[in-house]
This record gives C-alpha cells, structure tokens and sequence, in this order.
C-alpha cells in the first residue's frame, strides 16, 4: 500500500512541475501564453498567438490577415471558377454581376 503512495505522489509531482514550467526563451509574451495553454490551446499554437501578440499588440494579432481584390475587378471565368470551388448551384447560367453577387453572399 505504501508504494501506491508513493506511485500517485510521483504522478502529482509531474503533473505539478509540467504545469509551472517555464515555456522557454522563444516565447515572447509568458502571460499570454500561459493564459492560452490554461484555456487548453497546445503548445505550439500557444507559442505562435504570444510571439505575434508580442510584435505588435495584443488587439491587433486577431486583424491580421491578407487582402484579395474586389469580385469586381475579377474575370468571370475566375469568378465561374471559384463558384465553381464553392459549390454555388446555377453557376453556369450566371452573368459576371450574378456570380460576383453570389460569392459575396456565399
């Protein structure tokens, strides 16, 4: 009985100093990170939201993102296509106003 004892103390101890552990050099924000890991984000997500929160601001690491041109300024084969990549049913009836109507609505 006293080896259970042991054993499950041993297991705590683990638990305990995984849970505190210093995440290392390479994560910039130790705050953040630890908030994301408790919230059950893996390590590597976690890592990569504190290193970008840390470049810029916090508010501003959700915004980022790239930029795609307007439905208006695209082909309407390009528009077909995406429909088509989409799924969007009537698609080859469409005039390029309707597909790029369609995509925005989609």
């Amino acid at each position: 009985m006293a080896k259970n004892k042991d054993k499950d103390k041993r297991k705590k101890k683990k638990k305990k100093d995984k849970k505190g552990k210093d995440p290392g050099p390479s994560v910039k924000d130790k705050e953040l990170y630890e908030k994301l890991r408790d919230e059950g984000n893996s390590k590597r997500k976690s890592a990569a939201i504190a290193n970008a929160a840390a470049g810029s601001s916090r508010s501003k690491v959700g915004s980022k993102g790239g930029s795609s041109p307007s439905y208006d300024d695209w082909t309407k084969s390009d528009l077909y296509d995406r429909a088509k990549q989409l799924g969007i049913e009537g698609r080859s009836s469409m005039s390029k106003a309707e597909l790029s109507k369609a995509l925005r609505n989609h």
